[in-house]
């Protein structure tokens, strides 16, 4: 579990999105740092916590979902994570086309064909099935170690470290909150799938041990990235070819922070631009899980779908999101502040009432408040019955989660910030908004 985490993490796409605490929200490298680490820790966590489903009941995460939202409801889940997933792989495959472009001789490989290659990849991999991952996920995060390593050495000369957040102290304050927002929508929408890659664990994993693995590695990784992104960023004002890179692209970045930092007869020429095409390959890695998980989710949507191979319904995702790529992929940071964060609300919703499920009504603190039944002394999970999952008879109706559901959503309505909307909420922090909707749907779904 640890190296699978690290394997998806120690990716370009989180470096990119680790740009935007400066360039979109004007932050200072400490502001943006602990933002990025909080954002990311509060993401883990939920992440982690939905994984232990796994190998206690055999289900694939969207199929534990019907426990709470019952047999259609839980649909609506489906196409959203469906989204998210694919959404997520196209980013991946702009990304990975961005820096293969820019590493080649004056831009003579297209970002199309970049897009194009690494998906083909990706399409390879994951035919194979989630075993194959495993064992592919236990060595793929050496050369993304070492890689990320190197650039952080060789850049982190030129991060600017006393800068301060640009704007008024309201602007500011909307600043942090916006980023750290981000970084929790990152990590938290693998909220909707974590379980999926443990459902082959033995069911005596000890739930702590997997929640604390899961958390170390996703916090680990996903900071580190960051970190890097948000000093490559910082940089920009100060470092003439980091500001002409970025000006090309997010990923031409990247290969600066190689390419700029030494001197160009030793790396600009050589080992510079391997690095950074083990970068951009580094990206499969983050490709499989979701192309993977969109194959479970094809099928989890009824049993018309579930005839249909899962390697059929990978083959229809990638073909999808490759052509977003190709139609999107010059518009990176849009992607990124709008369309994650967008889709990262419909997780902390589901997540708040997964969790306000698991507390109060199957659980002794639930029982002793009268609302819930005691649940099973023998272990985690023994409350459900694992065993009905394809019977929606004896699965809950849903109602009620859908309602608490969609009035989650108003509130997130009320409180996003985005390029196209500012809520009313957000409208009361600072000169440009801010995301507070991660704040207020956990806080008043306990009311629903």
């Amino acid at each position: 579990a640890f190296f699978l985490w690290l394997s998806v993490n120690l990716a370009a796409q989180n470096v990119t999105l680790g740009m935007l605490a400066s360039t979109i929200f004007g932050l200072s490298f400490r502001d943006a740092s602990l933002c990025a680490f909080f954002g990311s820790l509060i993401g883990a966590t939920a992440v982690s916590y939905i994984a232990t489903f796994g190998p206690v009941s055999g289900n694939r995460t969207l199929i534990f979902a019907r426990y709470t939202f019952g047999w259609y409801p839980s649909k609506l889940l489906v196409i959203l994570n469906l989204i998210v997933l694919l959404g997520y792989s196209m980013i991946d495959l702009v990304i990975a086309g961005q820096i293969l472009s820019a590493v080649s001789v004056n831009g003579s490989m297209s970002i199309v064909v970049g897009i194009i290659v690494v998906a083909i990849i990706g399409w390879i991999i994951t035919t194979f099935g989630i075993s194959v991952f495993h064992a592919y996920s236990r060595y793929a995060f050496i050369p993304q170690l070492i890689t990320y390593s190197i650039l952080y050495g060789v850049s982190s000369q030129n991060y600017d470290l006393s800068t301060p957040s640009q704007g008024d102290s309201r602007t500011v304050v909307g600043g942090r909150i916006s980023f750290l927002s981000l970084a929790l929508a990152a990590a938290i929408t693998y909220g909707g799938s974590a379980a999926d890659y443990f459902v082959y664990y033995p069911p005596s994993t000890a739930p702590l041990a997997l929640f604390s693995v899961c958390l170390l590695s996703l916090l680990c990784s996903f900071t580190f990235t960051y970190c890097i992104g948000i000093g490559l960023a910082s940089a920009i004002p100060s470092v003439p070819a980091y500001s002409t890179a970025y000006d090309r692209s997010h990923g031409a970045l990247i290969v600066a922070g190689f390419t700029e930092a030494t001197s160009p007869a030793n790396f600009n020429t050589g080992f510079g631009k391997f690095l950074s095409v083990v970068a951009a390959l580094g990206l499969v890695a983050n490709l499989i899980l979701p192309t993977y998980s969109s194959g479970i989710d094809f099928q989890v949507l009824g049993r018309d779908f579930e005839k249909i191979p899962r390697v059929i319904w990978n083959s229809v995702g990638i073909v999808i999101y490759t052509v977003c790529a190709l139609a999107g992929r010059g518009h990176l940071a849009e992607i990124f502040t709008n369309f994650l964060a967008l889709m990262g609300y419909w997780v902390i919703i589901w997540m708040g009432i997964t969790v306000e499920e698991q507390l109060f009504f199957r659980s002794r603190i639930g029982f002793r408040m009268g609302i819930g039944e005691k649940e099973d002394r023998r272990g985690w999970g023994k409350s459900y019955d694992w065993t009905c999952w394809d019977e929606p008879e004896k699965l809950p109706h849903g109602i009620a989660a859908l309602i608490a559901f969609l009035i989650g959503w108003v509130g997130a309505i009320l409180c996003m910030a985005q390029y196209w909307y500012i809520g009313p909420i957000a409208k009361l922090v600072g000169e440009h908004g801010a995301d507070v909707s991660a704040a207020y749907d956990p806080m008043l779904e306990p009311l629903y």
